[in-house]
């Protein structure tokens, strides 16, 4: 083992940063067997503990190199709230100029579903997403993602639930497909039989249609999909999500077709939200039931959550249901997802955050200016 190379705190090396593969690299560069990885994975990951000092199957070396140039970083809790269905919020920070993720905690009888942040705000600028008002600053990095689940996962182990964290879906702030690498890298570790051993069925990465990263995903891994569609044509679609001017319909039901083509057991999941005399006529739902009935998948109809200032009003529940009767008549799975957390704005569409604004978006918002052109996406 080289000698302790003493850094200054901001210069150490974050480990919630690698996954196994990386880690194994990062201790074989540094003179160490690959087993160290899963040794210092299952410390930190299943166990929760982050003190070097505490992991006593390594050497005494191995622990004073680890001390003086690595750390296990993890966000500072700023708020935490409570809703009255048990739902869970909580605002991290994750660096020091006072930008903050929020991350979301469902439970339920036979599980507790983390919705987990993949961005300090959203690049997208869907007109319904309160998220996208606030603009966009910058990608999260792998550990400011796993940290979300590190600490839900072990703050319900200190409560008593003998699971912790059982799902993970990629729906809180931000398009997870563009920040591909970072949260792939999380992915690998919330699967990793050394880490979190999330079956790869209950995770899930919820995409706006991002279509070449689709394409991307197919070939890293098999986890769960959800695309955020909303609209069952190109012309209702490039206004509410206005990435669809770039990745209209027909290239983005070609990319879920390719996700799932030769996995039996591979369904996507299309995220449907209930606009009040928007998208939610009995014609929106023959257009729809005709554009994905020949493609294996579940349909979410999701009730739209208020926000300030917001342009929409839900769709009644008399619509709602009408909706899901004619697109389960016609063979769809559908379910209405029942909305959870919304008193502490903690639903779908409702999270925020608070971060410095790269993008002005929001300043424009707040001036009541309409900005839902020039989209610029990376790919």
């Amino acid at each position: 083992m080289p000698e302790p190379n003493p850094m200054s705190e901001t210069a150490k090396i974050n480990l919630l940063d690698f996954n196994r593969g990386a880690l194994e690299a990062f201790f074989v560069a540094n003179g160490e067997k690959p087993f160290r990885a899963r040794q210092l994975m299952q410390w930190v990951h299943q166990r929760g503990v982050t003190d070097f000092a505490l992991m006593t199957d390594m050497s005494k070396a191995l622990r004073e190199f680890l001390r003086a140039n690595c750390c296990i970083e993890r966000p500072r809790i700023l708020t935490r709230q409570l809703a009255a269905d048990g739902t869970r919020k909580w605002l991290l920070g994750v660096d020091d100029n006072d930008n903050a993720i929020e991350c979301v905690l469902i439970p339920e009888k036979t599980r507790m579903t983390l919705c987990v942040s993949s961005q300090l705000g959203c690049t997208l600028n869907c007109s319904f997403c309160s998220t996208a008002k606030q603009g966009f600053n910058r990608n999260l990095t792998t550990a400011e993602i796993i940290a979300q689940l590190h600490f839900a996962h072990h703050s319900l182990l200190a409560e008593g639930h003998p699971q912790g964290v059982t799902n993970v879906v990629f729906m809180g702030m931000g398009e997870p497909l563009l920040n591909f690498d970072a949260v792939i890298a999380a992915v690998d570790m919330m699967c990793d039989d050394f880490a979190y051993a999330l079956s790869k069925r209950r995770v899930t990465i919820s995409t706006a249609g991002v279509a070449p990263a689709m394409h991307n995903l197919e070939q890293v891994t098999d986890v769960a999909l959800a695309v955020s569609l909303h609209a069952p044509n190109d012309e209702l679609r490039d206004q509410l999500v206005p990435l669809n001017r770039k990745y209209p319909i027909g290239e983005l039901l070609q990319a879920c077709r390719s996700y799932i083509d030769g996995y039996r057991s591979r369904k996507i999941t299309f995220e449907y939200v209930m606009l009040e005399g928007v998208n939610d006529g009995l014609e929106h739902a023959r257009q729809l039931a005709a554009l994905i009935g020949d493609i294996p998948c579940k349909l979410n109809l999701i009730p739209f959550n208020p926000y300030a200032h917001a342009i929409y009003e839900c769709s009644s529940q008399q619509t709602i249901d009408r909706f899901r009767d004619y697109t389960a008549g016609k063979g769809i799975v559908t379910v209405t997802r029942r909305a959870r957390g919304d008193d502490i704005d903690a639903a779908c569409g409702q999270l925020v955050g608070a971060f410095h604004d790269r993008s002005r978006r929001s300043q424009k918002y707040q001036l009541g200016l309409k900005d839902i052109g020039g989209l610029s996406v990376a790919h």
